[in-house]
């Protein structure tokens, strides 16, 4: 099991009012897995997508991930986490303008130690072909569509080979051609073996995942 989450709180406090984001909240994310977790504006999934990326910690419950308990570990030890264990796909995109498509997926590899560069710009070179982009490898993401900048953060996430890939809204800014594209490499990797926990808003898009759930005033159910 790489996530487990039992009986997990999360509030926030608003001066004198506690807003309760997350409410008893279990989840097990196993290995070959493909989640999507859907939920109006508001609902708590973007809370809880935090925490299962390592992004925030619980108020109360039990987190462990790969088997870890990550409740009271250090931010350099959950920083290590976040960077070898998790792979983050963002609506977004989240590039950096100024670096190719290689240069961005290369960034998980910053921290690798006793990596060299070429060995960095060979896996980067991998992941992009993985991704259908080996003709846009020197390109810089102005030059690219929306579905190639997306190609470029899926690659940027699978690069270090993650234990999970989390994708928030990732068909969000893209049309229905792209975003099937899209659709169609996570069904791909998921075959592969990869684990992907997805949020959407998308019945149509969510239901592409093999196992759906719901989110509503911090309440998750299947």
């Amino acid at each position: 099991m790489i996530v487990e989450l039992k009986n997990v709180y999360k509030d926030f406090h608003q001066g004198d009012i506690v807003v309760n984001a997350l409410k008893d909240v279990t989840l097990d994310v196993d290995e070959g897995d493909f989640i999507a977790i859907m939920g109006p504006s508001g609902s708590g999934k973007s809370t809880l997508m935090n925490i299962i990326g390592c992004m925030d910690i619980p108020t109360s419950g039990i987190y462990n991930f790969d088997g870890r308990s990550i409740m009271n570990l250090n931010d350099e030890t959950i920083s290590a986490i976040r960077n070898t264990g998790i792979g983050f796909i963002f609506q977004s995109f989240n590039l950096l303008p100024r670096q190719t498509a290689a240069e961005n997926v290369e960034l998980p590899l910053i921290y690798t130690k006793h990596m060299s560069r070429s060995h960095k710009r060979e896996l980067a070179r991998e992941a992009l072909i993985r991704v259908g982009l080996e003709d846009r490898i020197t390109f810089y993401p102005t030059q690219l569509s929306g579905g190639q900048k997306q190609r470029v953060a899926i690659a940027r996430a699978i690069v270090n080979k993650p234990r999970i890939i989390l994708a928030d809204e990732p068909t969000g800014a893209l049309d229905t051609v792209s975003g099937e594209q899209i659709l169609s490499i996570f069904e791909s990797l998921n075959s592969e073996g990869a684990t992907i926990v997805m949020i959407s808003h998308e019945l149509s898009v969510a239901k592409r995942a093999k196992k759906l759930y719901t989110i509503r005033d911090g309440i998750l159910s299947e």
